[in-house]
């Protein structure tokens, strides 16, 4: 039951390290990159593996930290905070600039946000089988103690209560961050029929390469041959394939899988619609 994870050190001392890092980068920025392509998401759906494989590849540069949440979260600090993250932009078309905020998938008011700034960026997404997905949710949730609730099946029962509101507060830009719409939204996230809408209604579906997250780290080389393609980059494999990140816990509860099945069936049906592609968990 032991979990692998990279939430060791208090939010605060990371918080404190971002501040100082682009506090000696910002004054630079105007001469900074502005990234090619942006893993977007899922959440727990393997994108900080994914960012650590694209980082060895020698024609990307990446933000000096994953996560930016520049679209989401800080929006208002402005496109010149934002290029703080990046390294120093070279006129050679060969290299590409990337990150990874997988909260930008589904978050509202991203995709429109992106576009105004990059209507041509190329969008990476991960789709984990919803179920495991909400699922390692609830337990990051519950081992960084933002999760009271003991069991998995009282969170989700509770979660339409607890989202009530906080969709529409960050739609009207009242305020660009909801806390439960961001750590309680354990079922919401895994409707993925609903946010593609969002963001096809900016982007071509040629701009956005979606891949299943239990194909991609069963066959990892096969996977990232066909990123590099859609990246347009060299095909130049990382010295290092390793699962970041990943966690053991006990199963969920035979009769609420069998639940959760049937509520995401629909979705999951549209989400095929959609992209023109079979997606299905069992």
């Amino acid at each position: 039951m032991q979990e692998k994870t990279r939430e060791k050190i208090p939010k605060f001392w990371k918080d404190l390290y971002r501040s100082v890092i682009i506090f000696f980068r910002y004054p630079f920025a105007r001469f900074r990159a502005l990234p090619d392509f942006i893993i977007i998401g899922v959440q727990k759906g393997g994108t900080s593996s994914l960012f650590d494989y694209l980082k060895q590849h020698p024609n990307i540069k990446t933000s000096v930290f994953k996560e930016v949440h520049y679209y989401d979260f800080q929006y208002k600090k402005g496109v010149k905070w934002y290029r703080s993250f990046f390294p120093f932009y070279k006129k050679d078309k060969s290299i590409l600039y990337g990150e990874a905020s997988p909260y930008y998938f589904f978050h509202p008011l991203v995709p429109e946000r992106i576009y105004k700034d990059n209507p041509n960026i190329k969008l990476i997404l991960l789709l984990r089988d919803p179920i495991d997905r909400a699922y390692s949710h609830y337990q990051m949730e519950r081992r960084k103690g933002r999760e009271k609730l003991k069991s998995f099946e009282e969170a989700i029962s509770k979660e339409t209560e607890r989202l009530e509101g906080g969709y529409a507060t960050i739609v009207s830009e009242k305020k660009s961050y909801d806390y439960s719409h961001q750590v309680y939204s354990y079922l919401a996230r895994g409707c993925y029929d609903e946010q593609i809408k969002r963001w096809l209604k900016y982007f071509k579906r040629e701009q956005l390469f979606v891949i299943k997250s239990e194909d991609f780290f069963e066959s990892p080389y096969q996977y990232l041959e066909r990123i590099y393609q859609f990246l347009d980059i060299p095909v130049i494999f990382p010295q290092k394939v390793q699962i970041k990140n990943r966690g053991t816990y006990n199963p969920v509860n035979s009769d609420t899988i069998k639940h959760l099945r049937n509520y995401y069936e629909p979705h999951n049906k549209k989400l095929s619609q959609l992209l023109g592609e079979l997606f299905q968990w069992n």
